[in-house]
């Protein structure tokens, strides 16, 4: 018999499985006292991404720290007809889960595909995200604007997932811990940042995925553009305090990160970071200051 595998964990953190929308039950780790802050993972990773983070945060805050549907080991439903993966249906997960824990209002930080969730919960949630962070992503309607030239294979596999259902799945699952772990390779500053058993299990959490993670982008591609574009037009914008933390990839596709981010919020601090984009792994301690000096506005 295989030993079985044990997944890796945020320390001192209860895991809970809290039903949030019909056929939809997010994993959750709850840790901490205080005024409350979520946080949300990207791509290729899991709730584990926000260990250091998490930990420091939880001596004044209740921190929560989902798996986003269709990741990590929440649920992944059938996408049907292009909005299961909207990011207006996982935002409003997101809200679900927190009231379900007892918080109408909270704090909301997300990174990279947690991120544009956090984005949309903010534009329609405003009555419950209190704060908000994004870390090294645009707004998806200006991702797509500034995307132009071979400047933009770096984001190959935006293209690649807005294709319509069977191809990018199947090219993807043919070899899942390549592609995925391409990304954790690429887009690092400090391999020494994810260990080998967080790695390990951002790959099994990947390769059980591939469906949902490849809908979650073409609904970047489609529904979530659609929701974007008619916010921009009718002037829906971001009214809590927003800090967001990129590396100055800006700078090499020719496109001024800090004014796109403004065409959204007023309150924005906008800080370029020099880690790599795993910037809660790689430099927690500055993410967890900027974290706090938002709470803090």
């Amino acid at each position: 018999m295989e030993p079985r595998i044990t997944e890796p964990r945020i320390s001192g953190f209860d895991y809970q499985r809290v039903p949030v929308a019909e056929g939809v039950t997010l994993n959750a780790a709850v840790g901490g006292s205080g005024s409350p802050i979520v946080l949300l993972h990207g791509f290729p990773q899991t709730h584990l991404m926000w260990r250091h983070v998490a930990a420091d945060l939880a001596a004044d805050h209740t921190v929560i720290c989902p798996d986003l549907r269709g990741y990590g080991d929440s649920d992944k439903p059938e996408d049907t007809d292009g909005n299961a993966y909207a990011k207006r249906a996982m935002a409003a997960d997101v809200v679900a889960l927190a009231r379900a824990l007892g918080h109408e209002r909270f704090a909301l930080a997300g990174h990279d595909r947690g991120a544009l969730v956090a984005f949309r919960a903010g534009l329609d949630h405003p009555e419950a995200v209190t704060r908000l962070a994004s870390l090294d992503v645009l707004p998806t309607l200006d991702m797509w604007e500034v995307m132009h030239g071979v400047s933009a294979a770096v984001g190959f596999h935006l293209y690649l997932m807005a294709q319509p259902p069977g191809l990018p799945e199947a090219m993807i699952s043919a070899g899942a811990d390549a592609f995925f772990g391409h990304f954790l390779d690429a887009w690092s500053n400090a391999p020494e940042a994810i260990p080998e058993d967080v790695r390990a299990a951002y790959l099994r959490a990947c390769r059980a995925a591939v469906p949902s993670i490849v809908a979650d982008y073409r609904a970047s591609a489609t529904v979530d553009v659609e929701h974007d574009d008619h916010d921009r037009a009718t002037g829906n914008r971001l009214g809590m305090p927003v800090t967001v933390l990129q590396q100055d990839w800006g700078a090499a596709l020719g496109f001024d990160a800090a004014a796109r981010w403004r065409g959204w919020a007023d309150d924005l601090r906008h800080v370029t970071v020099s880690s790599g984009h795993f910037m809660a792994e790689e430099a927690p301690a500055e993410v967890v200051g900027e974290l706090r000096a938002l709470m803090a506005r």
